[in-house]
């Protein structure tokens, strides 16, 4: 289920980059400038990703069906993935050709006052939107380090909301300096370094997001901190001698499903450890609210061992 923190930081980035695009490419026609059109390529492709990111929030609602009996959790995390590709494919590749096109055949912009008033709204438009995004993702953080908590977080809408907030903030401070440089040095090919500059900082912020994503899609554990704490739950449980095997993986940003196998003491009864794993159960959700599903498999520590070795070893 996506939090109401999720939705807000998407709905902050959709408004501003709406005003942005609008703005840049009517600036971007009006003087000419490959650097303007660049960015507003970049806003125009991250309002579409804000729409896919919020496509995925509600296709990862849907109830568990028969066909996918763990529910649609991880449609969240393709369509961030989907982003990331948008993000490489229209942003970084537009930017990549319009500068390179300037380079080889420069030639004076228009009124760069113009593309000036253009770029400063933008900071500030782009600025409340980065705002947003940077005070929700430091919420959640804590006392956490800013790479670990990205690499930590299970929630790809905030991570990926910020990251595209920040390559735009970045974006226009190199198309404000293209700019201004181009015209300065009366130098129309520095307009097409800066559209290329920006066409680098896009396909960087891209491949990062595209590694985060991936992660999430090929399935990733809850964090340490849950583990142990399963782990320790587990150990307080009469009744279970040794815990062979602890699995985890998240479906979705609040939906961790839960495998375990458990050596249970010999001698004690069908009933008695049918409400074992019942307190079990119980006792782990009730901790760990993100904890959606457990199984739970009674073996004991030697036939677990001797499952799980290789053909060769046996």
């Amino acid at each position: 289920m996506a939090s109401g923190g999720s939705k807000k930081v998407i709905y902050a980035a959709i408004a501003g980059n709406t005003l942005i695009a609008a703005t840049k490419f009517g600036a971007g026609f009006y003087t000419g400038s490959s650097a303007m059109l660049s960015e507003a390529v970049h806003s125009l492709v991250d309002t579409g990703n804000q729409w896919l990111l919020l496509y995925g929030l509600k296709r990862a609602r849907q109830p568990a069906d028969a066909e996918h009996p763990f529910g649609y959790g991880m449609e969240e995390y393709f369509w961030a993935f989907v982003v990331a590709i948008l993000i490489f494919g229209l942003g970084a590749g537009i930017s990549f050709y319009e500068g390179l096109q300037r380079v080889l055949d420069p030639h004076p912009m228009g009124d760069p006052y113009v593309n000036y008033v253009v770029l400063g709204l933008a900071i500030v438009f782009e600025g409340a939107s980065w705002l947003v995004a940077f005070g929700e993702f430091r919420r959640i953080k804590g006392k956490s380090g800013w790479v670990s908590e990205i690499r930590r977080s299970k929630d790809p809408t905030k991570f990926t909301v910020l990251f595209e907030d920040t390559a735009a903030m970045l974006g226009l401070v190199v198309a404000l300096i293209g700019i201004a440089l181009a015209e300065r040095l009366a130098m129309p090919v520095l307009d097409g370094v800066a559209a290329i500059v920006i066409g680098i900082i896009l396909a960087t912020t891209a491949a990062l997001l595209a590694y985060e994503c991936k992660g999430l899609l090929i399935g990733e554990a809850a964090s340490p901190t849950v583990v142990r704490g399963i782990r320790r739950i587990v150990g307080q449980q009469d009744g279970i001698l040794a815990i062979n095997e602890v699995l985890t993986m998240h479906l979705g940003p609040q939906d961790v499903l839960v495998n375990l196998s458990l050596d249970f003491a010999d001698g004690i009864s069908a009933s008695d450890v049918e409400l074992a794993i019942s307190d079990l159960e119980q006792a782990v959700k009730t901790a760990y609210p993100e904890v959606r599903r457990i199984f739970i498999e009674a073996q004991s520590m030697a036939g677990h061992r001797r499952a799980n070795l290789a053909p060769a070893d046996r």
